[in-house]
């Protein structure tokens, strides 16, 4: 039994009472005040240029740990939380009691902002129409199974706090379960979407099912809230506000959502949004949060239900593109702050001590991940997806940040729960990321299987081409090479169609537009943005080509992701197609002159990343105009030097003459005199003198024995195909033999890029070459000055160790990587 000076100090914690003078200016029946420009406008300032500067300092210094934001505010908070800093000199200027009341009410701005977006996140053809079974199981068992286990933990963590019985008898209401439970149960569908770009997953197979299973639990939760969290905090009267609340919804939906659509729809399609225009639909959020305000509910349910009645499309990103600073950059760390300033985790360890809030988090952690698992097993997945799948579904966001400042408001949760709870969604929402960066995507050597090349590839086995594109235009020249590959029903060729695309937004809409293809489908016939305009026609382009061909399948992606980083979705689309060969469009375009003039430097960029690490073999394609194959016969020519990449070239160019309208010749360059000189020194420190000179001789045994069985099988039974040899001597040699080449008129040139040729006088050639990725070859015949009208494609054999760039002029500049690494197929 508790003592009574004990029970009075749990008692009297119940109630928080802070006093300040106010000195009112111009009094009146309104303003009863004091001016805002001399103490609350610089305060406010203040708050919110030092929240930014540290929450952009801390989610910088977490970013190597693929930290979302929501992390880097929480701690900010509790950087100047009073258990840290109590009542020092920063304390006083940065979270006076003056201020609080002001402070939180403008955060409350930004928090409506952000659950408008969360609005525009949703997509109800994803939750009701095209959600899979699949997902709405797992989403449904992540919901209620933690619901039910909350209860238990949150009865056993009363049972188990110390403390006079009386005063936890407080906490031991129907509210009290009722937002624990609720809490757990939450999953953040923008937190979900971030981490799984950041970890370059959203487009493996378990990206897709998370992604579905998140929007789905995350619609789910909302309407959790707005149902269920009025009759916590208002007991059985709060049935009137929901009843009003819902014949709200359905008036919006029914009767303002099909003018505020045809509104939308006719001034985007005629470009007629200004800032006006934009910042009037904005406010309309905010008078949908004072309408649900009235009526009872929180004002958040508004805004969320105004954001789902906002058509997607066009519009959709320029309003997120021109307001999203506003709320999400500025406003929001004020109110995700105040939670973490509010946390008492210190006192709570004290008072509870460390094991038992241990146990209770780790028991808080578990239900969810336990019923994915359980879920996921119904549906033959491997534990290993289930449990990733149950942290990312553990992974929270706006929502229960929103409930337990209003617990913490109404005085529902005690302090030692709200700490429990904000420590629980602040690891949750940490872990997940560093957790499955280490289990799900296990780094193993690209280097695992060195007959992985086109080569080596058996003439029956499926070809599958990664194809891709940042534009519609060149698709239609990747089109036109793909028609050279001959199929048949034991050869077939599959074609993944990778769209490319920027990410220049921070909200989930901007991922999950392109990840589910049914949300292509813009509601109201709104105009589509520039990435799905360019999907569409690419779309368009690949179905075209796949009813041409009969044995050809075609898979449509879109990859949007920073530039920096988008090889890594590249390689991990590849892996999980199990691709043979990547095709990549050249940073240049053909213009009406038929010459080449730069369309994106970061294209090159992306291309050498590629090229650096790669998962299977790559090719660059130069398009000069290539015509299609139903058009007109193609003649291609291969430009066989030597090493492993020409060997690879052959076996492109090989595969290629198999179909009927291909003519192919092979023009073997062989190298004598100072030409034949072998490049030692570039090598000879890293590999020795003998080596490279072994591995010379080597490398010409094997494209003696290539070419010798090419010309046997190949050109001595077909006619369409021919082989002839130039003969090099010296460095102008080659510029010389090109030029008779390029006489000849050919559609395509074939040719390797040039890893492990090991020749002087190439060695010395690849110094000035503009663009290394093509090779000195490549590189002449891309020039404007060597004069070619010929369409060009770049062979790197996989295997071999990638390109080395020293120097670059792209000012973009990505994060590197461990050579020779990748992450698991999934």
């Amino acid at each position: 039994m508790a003592d009574k000076g004990t029970e009075d100090q749990y008692l009297k914690r119940r109630v928080t009472t802070g006093c300040y003078d106010v000195d009112v200016s111009n009094a009146n029946e309104i303003w009863k005040s004091e001016t805002v420009l001399f103490f609350y406008l610089p305060t406010l300032a203040a708050q919110v240029a030092f929240m930014l500067l540290s929450t952009r300092i801390l989610y910088y210094l977490l970013r190597p740990l693929n930290q979302p934001r929501l992390v880097s505010e929480i701690l900010m908070g509790i950087m100047i939380s009073p258990e840290l800093f109590g009542s020092s000199a920063l304390s006083e200027v940065l979270t006076p009691l003056k201020s609080i009341l002001t402070t939180e009410t403008i955060s409350y701005v930004g928090l409506i902002y952000m659950v408008f977006l969360a609005g525009l996140d949703m997509n109800f053809d994803t939750i009701f129409l095209r959600g899979r079974k699949k997902a709405t199981s797992i989403a449904i068992a992540g919901v209620v199974i933690p619901m039910f286990c909350g209860g238990f933990i949150y009865a056993l963590a009363l049972k188990m706090y110390k403390g006079p019985s009386e005063y936890w008898a407080n906490f031991d209401t129907p509210k009290a379960y009722m937002f624990w439970t609720l809490i757990l149960s939450v999953t953040g569908f923008p937190m979900v979407s971030h981490i799984l770009a950041d970890l370059k997953l959203l487009y493996t197979g378990l990206g897709r099912v998370t992604l579905t299973t998140a929007m789905i639990s995350d619609f789910y939760n909302w309407v959790m809230f707005a149902m269920l969290v009025p009759f916590a905090i208002n007991g059985g009267s709060a049935i009137y506000s929901v009843l009003s609340t819902i014949i709200y919804v359905l008036f919006c939906f029914v009767l303002i959502r099909p003018y505020l659509v045809d509104i939308i729809v006719r001034k985007t399609n005629q470009n007629e949004w200004d800032n006006n225009g934009l910042f009037i639909v904005v406010m309309g959020a905010y008078a949908s949060a004072a309408v649900t305000d009235l009526l009872g509910t929180h004002p958040v349910v508004g805004a969320l239900v105004y954001g789902i009645m906002i058509p997607r499309g066009k519009f959709t990103h320029l309003l997120i593109e021109r307001s999203e600073d506003f709320g999400v950059v500025y406003l929001a760390p004020l109110f995700f702050g105040s939670c973490g300033i509010r946390l008492r985790a210190i006192y709570v360890i004290k008072t509870q001590g460390l094991g038992l809030v241990l146990f209770i988090l780790l028991l808080s952690f578990l239900p969810k991940i336990l019923s994915t698992v359980i879920a996921t097993q119904f549906y033959g997945m491997s534990v290993l997806d289930g449990l990733s799948i149950g942290l990312l579904m553990n992974t929270k966001g706006i929502l229960p940040i929103l409930m337990l400042n209003s617990a913490w408001d109404k005085q529902i949760l005690s302090v030692e729960s709200f700490s429990i709870l904000t420590i629980a969604v602040l690891i949750m929402t940490m872990m997940a990321p560093l957790i499955i960066n280490a289990i799900y995507k296990p780094r193993k050597l690209y280097k695992q299987n060195k007959l992985k090349t086109i080569q080596n590839l058996k003439a029956e086995v499926e070809l599958r081409i990664l194809a891709c594109v940042h534009n519609p235009r060149q698709a239609t020249g990747m089109i036109n090479m793909l028609e050279a590959y001959h199929t048949t029903k034991l050869s077939s060729l599959r074609v993944f169609a990778l769209q490319l695309v920027e990410l220049s937004g921070h909200t989930a809409s901007l991922l999950a537009s392109h990840i589910n293809k049914y949300n292509q489908q813009q509601s109201g016939g709104q105009a589509l943005t520039k990435p799905q305009e360019d999907l569409e026609s690419i779309t368009n382009i690949f179905k075209t080509f796949a009813a041409i061909n009969e044995h050809s399948n075609v898979e449509i992606i879109a990859a949007v992701s920073s530039y920096s980083t988008i090889h890594e979705d590249i390689y991990n689309v590849s892996q999980e197609k199990q691709a043979n060969l990547i095709f990549l469009p050249f940073h240049k375009q053909s213009n009406i002159e038929g010459i080449l003039e730069t369309a994106n430097t970061v294209f090159q960029e992306i291309n050498r990343n590629v090229m650096r690490d790669a998962p299977c073999t790559v090719g660059i394609f130069v398009d000069r105009g290539l015509a299609s194959l139903f058009k007109v016969n193609l003649r291609v020519v291969m430009v066989f030097i030597g090493g492993p990449d020409d060997r690879e070239a052959l076996a492109v160019a090989w595969r290629m003459s198999k179909h009927q309208g291909v003519q192919l010749s092979v023009v073997r360059i062989l190298m004598f005199g100072e030409a034949a000189e072998v490049d030692v020194m570039s090598q000879v420190e890293s590999h020795g003198l003998l080596s490279v000179v072994v591995d010379s001789e080597k490398q010409k045994e094997l494209d003696d024995e290539y070419v010798s069985a090419f010309r046997l099988k190949a050109v001595s039974n077909e006619d369409s195909i021919k082989y002839s040899e130039k003969e090099v001597r010296c460095r102008e040699d080659i510029p010389e033999v090109l030029n008779q080449i390029d006489q000849i008129g050919y559609d395509l040139y074939i040719v390797g890029e040039g890893a492990g040729r090991n020749c002087l006088i190439l060695s010395e050639l690849m110094k000035w070459t503009d663009c290394p990725e093509l090779g000195v070859v490549g590189d002449i015949l891309a020039s404007n000055s060597f004069g070619s009208s010929s369409s060009l494609l770049i062979i790197q054999q996989y295997g071999f160790g990638g390109m080395a760039f020293e120097n670059t002029n792209i000012t973009h500049h990505p994060k590197e990587h461990d050579s020779g690494t990748v992450f698991g197929e999934l």
